[in-house]
């Protein structure tokens, strides 16, 4: 159910999804020697203990398997309820970029519509490994001032495969096939989603006259190329179609009726293996075509636009990477990667009768080394150079990380990065005499992992510069800074059957930038968020019971106009508590293609608490209207079923 909620991490039952292992590179590094981790979160089926897995990554109760809306409960994430996107640690959503296989996600997003977050076009159980990195991350990657969220793709899966799921507004069909000399492997799925029924059941606001409705189809196919390599493609199309009105607070009697239709293509080729003794490369190539139109009215009873009050938005976008990456492996776990990519965009569209285009042509280079300087300390340090056509600038990057392990297994982190990106398109339409952003990374990192418990402590401090700003004109004069600490904190051994998680955010953050006339704290960040899920399952009755619980404090809001600030006020807290109950069985026990089954059902917002992130104003200030969730509760109820491999984690995350 697409409701547009953000909650907490639930896990459904304990059993991860399963990969056949990744032959083509074996890790000399020791258990006992020390790993570089400031800033980052692993999310991989090779991380063990307490770590995290791509399913505790992913399970987060109304996340409706969008990974950005999951990450939100881990340290340094914002509960954003009314935006895409991840907010961490003072940045924008848009600071906070996504890598598959090494190319860049250009638009992970299905398009954006005012007030109601939108969800992922890229299914997470695409994926074996999730790095989450809030700060400090490698020079191998770049464009993101504060997050980047890297993901690596499944190789071959288990065995041949099919499922589907029915839910009141939402059906998938897929199958995974695997050649019977286990070398190669294709698969498609299909989805669709109409929240028009639920929502004629369950009252939303706004009034939505048309969906919305979501459509997604992807084929992937794999294959195994000699001894060490592996050769994979994705594709996946998507369409999306949301229309709303919403009483115009300039007016009782006009609505303004706002409709956005989006079209999607992204295609993904990547290749790794050996070349010679401790050689390896990795290589890919990504093409994304993205169409958006966007119309808005006001409109009179008769939902008929009035005159001069309407206004059309159509982009076309088209992006293409290719990135190639060499490592070479030396004794004693050090390794040196070196490599280069480049990137080309191409916009073309039109605002009402004005003309926008854009074409940029991004290149860079990259070289990052491991250094093991004694077995309980090590470096990783980094270089990145990038240069943009469209600014006519270039960059020049370093990162460097050092690590230090103690006698008791605990480990300290230091990160220290310089992380730069370039203008978003819509600054770029209206002045092409910008710079790149910036932001300073200071990381300091404490984790303890051991007998299935994991403790980190972070603290950290960000710089901006240069940030964009749109008074008097469109410049590069803003400017800003972030800090706070944070804590993570998992045990899922203490009790019996029952893991728990417990995050804590501070962030004091202030920022000076497009249309601020001075430094303020952004509407979007809370200075404490904390987060709290509890799962458990009873075997006995194959049923997963979960609860979660998210809480930030009020965020600032402010009524911007003529450079002055007119009004401004704090939010109530956020927070949310959400029960959900899955039953497991299978329909046809006997038979040889065994379906692994269940039912799910759940309550988002199951105490009906009123959520506000902020407030709309009418053209002279004088009315105010706050920005909520669409409807106070969510509910749903559903059936999956699977055949082949037990995919029962897929569906109940997919839903819960």
């Amino acid at each position: 159910m697409k409701t547009g909620f953000t909650f907490l991490l639930l896990t459904a039952i304990t059993a991860g999804a399963q990969n056949k292992p990744d032959t083509t590179i074996k890790s000399k590094r020791a258990l006992s020697e020390v790993v570089i981790s400031a800033g980052t979160f692993e999310a991989s089926d090779k991380a063990k203990g307490a770590s995290l897995t791509p399913i505790d990554a992913v399970t987060v109760a109304g996340s409706n398997a969008d990974i950005t809306q999951a990450l939100r409960s881990l340290p340094g994430a914002q509960q954003i309820g009314e935006q895409s996107g991840l907010f961490v640690r003072g940045g924008t959503g848009d600071e906070t970029r996504q890598f598959i296989d090494g190319t860049l996600l250009k638009t992970p997003n299905y398009p954006a519509v005012p007030g109601i977050p939108q969800y992922a076009r890229i299914n997470p159980f695409l994926f074996k490994g999730i790095l989450f990195s809030s700060g400090g991350y490698s020079a191998l990657y770049g464009g993101a001032m504060s997050s980047a969220l890297i993901m690596e793709s499944t190789d071959l899966p288990e065995k041949t495969s099919a499922s589907f799921s029915v839910f009141p507004a939402n059906l998938g069909a897929g199958f995974q096939h695997l050649a019977q000399n286990n070398k190669s492997s294709y698969g498609a799925n299909l989805n669709y989603s109409n929240q028009s029924v639920y929502n004629s059941i369950v009252p939303q606001k706004p009034d939505y006259y048309a969906g919305p409705a979501y459509a997604d189809g992807n084929f992937n196919f794999r294959i195994r190329t000699g001894k060490t390599g592996i050769l994979k493609l994705y594709s996946n199309w998507t369409y999306s179609d949301v229309g709303m009105r919403n009483p115009d607070i300039d007016s009782s009697l006009l609505n303004y009726t706002y409709r956005v239709r989006g079209w999607n293509s992204y295609n993904n080729i990547s290749f790794r293996s050996l070349l010679a003794h401790n050689w390896k490369v990795e290589s890919g190539a990504a093409y994304s075509s993205n169409e958006t139109n966007t119309a808005g009215s006001l409109t009179d009873w008769k939902n008929t636009p009035v005159p001069g009050k309407t206004g059309f938005r159509q982009i076309r976008s088209d992006f293409a990477q290719a990135r190639i990456v060499f490592s070479h492996f030396f004794p004693k776990g050090q390794a040196l990667r070196i490599g280069g990519e480049h990137f080309y965009t191409h916009d073309k569209g039109h605002s009402n009768d004005s003309a926008l285009t854009l074409t940029d042509q991004l290149s860079a280079l990259f070289a990052e080394g491991d250094i093991y300087l004694a077995p309980n300390l090590a470096a990783k340090a980094g270089i990145r150079a990038e240069y943009a056509s469209v600014l006519h600038k270039a960059v020049v990057a370093p990162r460097l990380s050092m690590a230090y392990r103690l006698p008791d297994g605990s480990q300290f982190n230091i990160a220290y990065g310089v992380f730069y990106q370039e203008p978003l398109n819509d600054w770029l339409y209206l002045q092409r005499n910008l710079t790149f952003s910036s932001a300073t990374h200071y990381v300091l990192n404490y984790t303890k992992k051991a007998h299935n418990r994991f403790f980190r402590a972070e603290a950290y401090y960000k710089k901006y510069s240069e940030l964009v700003k749109t008074t008097p004109d469109v410049n590069n004069n803003g400017h800003g800074y972030a800090q706070g600490i944070e804590f993570f904190w998992r045990d899922k051994k203490s009790i019996k059957n029952l893991d728990y998680w417990i995050t804590y955010t501070y962030l004091d953050t202030k920022r000076n930038d497009l249309n601020n006339p001075y430094t303020l704290r952004p509407a979007y960040a809370s200075s404490h968020t904390t987060t709290v899920a509890i799962k458990k399952f009873f075997q006995d009755i194959s049923t997963s019971v979960n609860v979660s619980w998210a809480f930030a404090a009020g965020r600032p809001y402010y009524n911007i106009k003529d450079g002055s600030i007119t009004d401004q006020g704090t939010t109530r807290t956020y927070n949310i508590a959400n029960l959900h109950v899955a039953y497991l069985c299978s329909f046809f026990k006997h038979w040889k293609w065994k379906d692994f089954s269940g039912f799910a059902m759940g309550v988002n917002n199951i105490f009906g608490t009123q959520q506000i992130f902020g407030y709309q104003y009418s053209a002279n200030g004088s009315n105010k209207q706050p920005v909520a969730l669409p409807a106070t509760r969510g509910y749903f109820i559903g059936v999956f079923m699977s055949f082949g491999i037990d995919r029962t984690d897929d569906f109940l995350n997919n839903n819960l």
